[in-house]
């Protein structure tokens, strides 16, 4: 009997549940399309230089460590649902039926539910997946062709995953069917909204602002101590100064506002409280010292790569801290003093108050943000965080992939540094015969091998051993033109007399510039050399060339190098076939047998098979993730900001009823519902979006010599672009569903 009523229920119900069918489905779609590439039977031809597995692994971890956050989401839409069949439950139960038995049938009518999202879903997920290959494929440079296909453990895998998250949310809320009263659930739809009481939430987001300030201000002063200079130009000397002064300012902001107040009520603190008299002029003063202080916050970067200001390493970490909070204070403070502006607004405009329907409007709008604060405040960080993600996304994995293209160059790089070694006697001379032998047995042919010295100018430079200050080294000639015919350049020519300069694809143009300025003639321990008139080379020869800590290699002739100190070793070599992932791995496990990673040996192997493998796994990893994170996220703040105001539709049914009988036209309900939800979902997410423009700003200003260096902003900006279409199609999706929702739900 229980079973024929589940599914009579379940059939009835359907439209109810349709809210909840969408974003199951939503979410299965997604998490079977994202872990199919992680599935055993899926095996894409991406050749045998790359090893599928480690991808996959990592993938799994990933996306289920994610998905974790969809909890939150199906125990929202099932508590939504059980708010909407409160008033039926009571009628059960006063017909005799048991609580417990009501609560079961419940979980098996949302159970029922959840198992059609997941049919439904993995059916989508098996076409969307093809978008996932696609993209999987791209990145590793091969070409991609549809093939519908259907794993069977990541099915397993999505049906289990699902139906636990049913089960486990499914036991919470019959537990909390069998605490209701019978009253309640009878009256739930005649419930009011939530008293108007004092909130601690905005003092307790003052005072951890506040502490945040005391940070921000002896970070200010120090690095005034250590860094400022006199000679810096007004802009430096405004960032140096609003970072001290700004956080000084916010600090004493809320003593001056006390003081204020205790002089307004004759000396009694009557406004302390959340809502109080004078609170928001608090608010209000925090919110622009706020604004402030992550300008000049985000004027640290800038002048660190604009004027060259050196700074610590950890500076830019602490500024983007600091912007954080900054920006994290600001959408509490906007969201809290929302529904106060536009009450001041409506007070100050009676002509604009009393037009047409906009005393019903503002009513609503004001009445429910006024008892929203906390769920808004944490929808637009949660949505501020989502577009961070997907804008991030591009610029990371461009930056990954370009760095890739400048220090994979070489099928085999064995290379050496000098920082532990304090004897000149155990400086590496060796050849690395254990890799011819290697090369040899598994009749792999070299196109070129090399093997060559890098050199100090100076003897004395040996134990210049202070980070960011180390030496240049020199490379003889004849071994940079070699390194050039093996990448397909042109060689070069210099004079007995001469030097020029090889430069790293990071290294900016002014940096170039300053350094051959003061560098027009080097002092050697074999005479002096005179910088050539083709000053200095940028075509990308690796990274493992220059010395550490430094962007720069000199060129010299070989006469010279013969009488310089030779601190460094290296071998590259070209091969002229690839080189398997399993090769590539038993070649690494020989080297490191004989040169451990850890000793003093100085010496390090580098496979271009395992850095394009592992970089290009990782990169996929990290894209997928931060897509399907902020997917994850939107989605979850979109479907709550939707089922908030369909929950809240029956209550507005009798309100827009009245409306009705005094004569107003269902055009301008049409109107009136439209304007309401603008507001309701405008205020969030236009919160959000300008705060992530904003982080996303600061993070772009951060790297962009690396975009600069191994992106282009050419060809960033069109990922960008196309990300924020993708996003507003969403948002209009979820906009246009629910407005299409409310407006049945409010018909008579």
């Amino acid at each position: 009997m229980y079973v024929k009523l589940v599914l009579k229920n379940a059939r009835k119900s359907v439209k109810d549940y349709l809210i909840y069918i969408v974003t199951m489905t939503i979410s299965v779609a997604l998490f079977y399309s994202f872990l199919s590439i992680s599935s055993r039977y899926y095996q894409p031809d991406i050749g045998t230089a790359y090893e599928f597995r480690i991808l996959g692994d990592g993938m799994k971890m990933a996306i289920c460590a994610v998905t974790l956050l969809l909890l939150f989401l199906i125990r929202y839409v099932n508590s939504y649902m059980l708010k909407q069949r409160q008033k039926e439950f009571a009628v059960q139960s006063i017909m005799g039926m048991e609580q417990k038995t009501i609560g079961m049938l419940f979980f098996a009518e949302t159970f029922i539910m959840g198992l059609l999202a997941i049919a439904i879903g993995i059916a989508i997920g098996v076409f969307t997946s093809q978008f996932i290959t696609a993209m999987l494929l791209t990145s590793y440079g091969k070409s991609y062709q549809i093939a519908w296909t259907l794993f069977p453990d990541t099915v397993f895998l999505t049906v289990a995953f699902f139906c636990c998250s049913f089960i486990v949310v499914g036991m919470f809320h019959i537990h909390s069917i069998r605490k209701l009263q019978v009253i309640d659930m009878l009256l739930a739809d005649r419930e009011n909204e939530p008293s108007l009481k004092k909130s601690l939430q905005m003092p307790v987001v003052i005072i951890l602002f506040e502490l945040f300030t005391c940070w921000m201000l002896v970070t200010g002063i120090r690095k005034y101590y250590f860094y400022y200079d006199s000679r810096f130009g007004m802009l430096v000397k405004i960032v140096f100064w609003g970072n001290m002064l700004l956080p000084a300012i916010t600090l004493l902001v809320p003593m001056i506002w006390r003081l204020f107040v205790r002089r307004m009520s004759g000396g009694r603190i009557d406004g302390g409280g959340d809502g109080g008299p004078g609170f928001p002029i608090l608010v209000i003063a925090l919110l622009i010292c706020a604004v402030f202080n992550a300008i000049c916050a985000c004027g640290v970067p800038f002048i660190i790569r604009r004027y060259y200001i050196v700074l610590n390493p950890e500076s830019t970490d602490e500024y983007i801290i600091f912007v954080l909070a900054n920006l994290l204070f600001i959408i509490c403070a906007v969201i809290y003093l929302a529904s106060r502006v536009l009450l001041a607004f409506k007070e100050m405009s009676p002509e604009h108050k009393y037009h047409g329907q906009n005393l019903f409007f503002w009513g609503q709008i004001i009445s429910k943000l006024s008892t929203t604060n906390k769920t808004m405040t944490l929808i637009s960080m949660t949505l501020a965080l989502a577009v961070f993600l997907f804008m991030a996304a591009p610029v990371l994995v461009g930056w990954a992939s370009g760095f890739l293209d400048v220090r994979a160059k070489y099928d085999v790089q064995i290379f050496t540094w000098y920082n532990q070694i304090y004897d000149e006697e155990k400086l590496p001379r060796g050849n690395y015969s254990i890799v011819s032998d290697f090369l040899a047995e598994h009749e792999i042919e070299a196109a070129y091998d090399r093997i060559f010295n890098l050199y100090l100018p100076q003897r004395t430079d040996f134990h210049k051993r202070v980070k960011w200050d180390f030496p240049a080294v020199a490379i003889s000639l004849s071994d940079y033109n070699e390194i050039r015919k093996m990448l397909g350049y042109e060689t070069i020519s210099l004079a007995e007399d001469e030097f020029t300069t090889q430069w790293q694809s990071i290294a900016t143009q002014e940096e170039r510039n300053e350094y051959l300025q003061a560098h027009t003639a080097v002092e050697t321990d074999a005479g002096e050399l005179a910088l050539s008139r083709q000053a200095y080379y940028t075509e990308a020869i690796g990274e493992t060339v220059y010395n550490l800590y430094t962007d720069v290699l000199l060129v010299f002739p070989d006469e010279i190098c013969k009488g310089l100190l030779p601190v460094m070793r290296n071998r590259y070599i070209m091969t002229k076939e690839n080189i398997t992932y399993a090769e590539a791995s038993a070649l690494q496990d020989i080297f490191y047998l004989e040169y451990p990673e850890e000793g003093d040996s100085g010496a390090d192997l580098r496979m271009k098979t395992l850095q394009v493998n592992d970089t290009k796994a990782n990169m996929f990893v990290l894209q997928a993730v931060m897509i399907y994170g902020g997917v994850v996220l939107m989605v979850i703040c979109l479907t709550i900001l939707s089922l908030q105001q369909l929950l809240d539709a029956g209550h507005y049914q009798y309100r827009f009823g009245v409306l009705r009988k005094l004569g107003v036209e269902e055009k301008d309900i049409g109107s009136l519902v439209l304007k309401q939800l603008g507001v309701w979902f405008g205020l969030p997410v236009t919160v959000a979006i300008l705060a992530a423009i904003v982080i996303v700003a600061y993070f772009i200003s951060s790297v962009s010599v690396e975009i600069s260096a191994y992106i282009g902003f050419g060809t960033l900006m069109p990922q960008i672009f196309i990300t924020a279409g993708i996003l507003a199609m969403l948002l209009s999706c979820y906009f246009l569903s629910t407005w299409i929702l409310f407006r049945r739900a409010i018909c008579p």
